[in-house]
């Protein structure tokens, strides 16, 4: 990707002064890029990243499925992303979801709640490809790419990063008003900071892969809670299906080490046959998984985002959508503080941003990470109680109304981007 030099001031010792500087080019990182240089109000904007987006080694643009909720839809839209988007991603009309062995499940429609859809899967490369391609359209982002961060120092008026080139070696020296983390759940800029975090080992990884089942999935999205772990199914363009399948890291291993035929007889048992078998299986990827809470998301001139701030199991698909609406949210409040003459880094404003989102981020992770640690235990009192909880969810209007709100994104206070208005 090319540097190029936008409206950011040159410093007396050599550096470049930016308004913001986001290190992390990933899905997160690339998005705030976008809104806040096409929001066109004469913000200068920088971008850091260690990896270029088009390196089949960038962790972030890989083939994992990808589930973008309604609310994350229409964030897309403003970003002028979504259209093209929706040419490569698969509609979810309905999500079922069922606890293997027990008598509860639940069925979420679209058409129900009013909706053309609940949501679009896509895989993380495509979502990635077009993100960079509208990105690298857009004035007003100098991209430093591939540069690691090497060193950090901060005063009352800037942060500044020192960053060394990943090809030639040359450092350099990157300030900006507000810097913000978008560096993933191993934040170098959160080690730099000494911020602290919690965590927690589920003990657990993810199987990802592509798959083609016998038969069409109609627009399907399946969750099955299993004695081993969770499976999601994904429908996806050309009859494909994302498959993202959690179970104990040790069996997850083992599973990884099977041929294609025996996964998929094993996937076959646990998923029952309601799409048949598999025609076709692609690439598998294995992830552990953690949760991670940073203690901290706000620092003067610093700002968390993304998996640098929260990093969540993949159970319901919520950790992707959660970043994309605090992007929405913090792109909101940095463009209104340029227009009111106000320094981007005023700690009054980003104070409001963090209580804005903080109780979204609270509910989402408590509801995922909770899920998790219901269905993965087996008592009988327990058992009886998630399925009687699957049947008053598919049976009760106002509390499935409530649900569908929340997991596209739609409940609470909505960014401008998240209604269809422009920053």
């Amino acid at each position: 990707m090319p540097d190029f030099l936008c409206s950011s001031a040159q410093r007396e010792d050599g550096s470049v002064l930016f308004d913001v500087l986001i290190v992390g080019g990933g899905l997160v990182g690339v998005s705030l890029a976008r809104a806040l240089a096409g929001a066109n109000v004469g913000l200068s904007v920088g971008l850091v990243d260690a990896v270029a987006a088009t390196s089949v080694e960038h962790p972030s643009y890989d083939d994992r499925a990808i589930a973008l909720a309604e609310g994350s839809m229409r964030i897309l839209a403003g970003l002028g992303v979504a259209e093209q988007l929706k040419s490569q991603a698969a509609p979810i009309a309905q999500v079922h979801v069922s606890d293997r062995g027990h008598f509860g499940f639940t069925r979420l429609s679209a058409e129900q709640h009013g909706l053309a859809a609940l949501g679009y899967v896509t895989d993380a490369r495509t979502l990635g490809t077009v993100l960079n391609q509208v990105l690298d359209s857009t004035v007003g982002i100098e991209q430093h790419v591939p540069v690691e961060v090497v060193g950090l120092d901060s005063t009352a008026n800037h942060v500044s990063l020192h960053v060394r080139n990943r090809e030639d070696a040359e450092e350099r020296i990157l300030s900006t008003r507000l810097l913000v983390a978008a560096d993933g759940g191993r934040s170098r800029i959160r080690e730099l900071l000494s911020i602290d975090f919690s965590s927690h080992d589920y003990q657990q990884s993810a199987i990802t892969a592509n798959l083609t089942p016998s038969r069409s999935h109609a627009g399907v999205a399946y969750e099955r809670f299993t004695s081993s772990g969770p499976m999601a199914l994904l429908p996806m363009t050309d009859e494909r299906c994302g498959l993202i399948w959690t179970l104990p890291t040790q069996s997850a291993n083992q599973l990884q080490t099977l041929d294609d035929d025996d996964f998929c007889e094993q996937f076959g048992e646990r998923f029952g046959g309601r799409l048949g078998s598999i025609r076709k299986l692609g690439k598998r990827s294995l992830y552990p998984l953690t949760l991670i809470r940073s203690n901290e998301q706000i620092r003067p001139r610093v700002v968390l985002v993304g998996n640098a701030a929260q990093t969540l199991h993949p159970v319901a698909g919520q950790g992707l959508n959660l970043g994309l609406r605090d992007v929405a949210a913090l792109a909101e409040t940095i463009v209104d503080t340029h227009r009111d003459a106000i320094d981007v880094g005023d700690p009054q404003r980003l104070a409001a941003y963090h209580h804005w989102r903080s109780g979204d981020q609270r509910a989402t992770t408590w509801f995922t990470d909770n899920l998790i640690r219901t269905f993965s235990t087996n008592f009988l009192l327990l058992n009886a109680a998630r399925s009687l909880g699957l049947v008053l969810l598919d049976s009760v209007t106002p509390v499935k109304r409530h649900f569908v709100a929340r997991a596209t994104g739609l409940a609470g206070r909505q960014s401008r981007l998240a209604r269809g208005v422009p920053l």
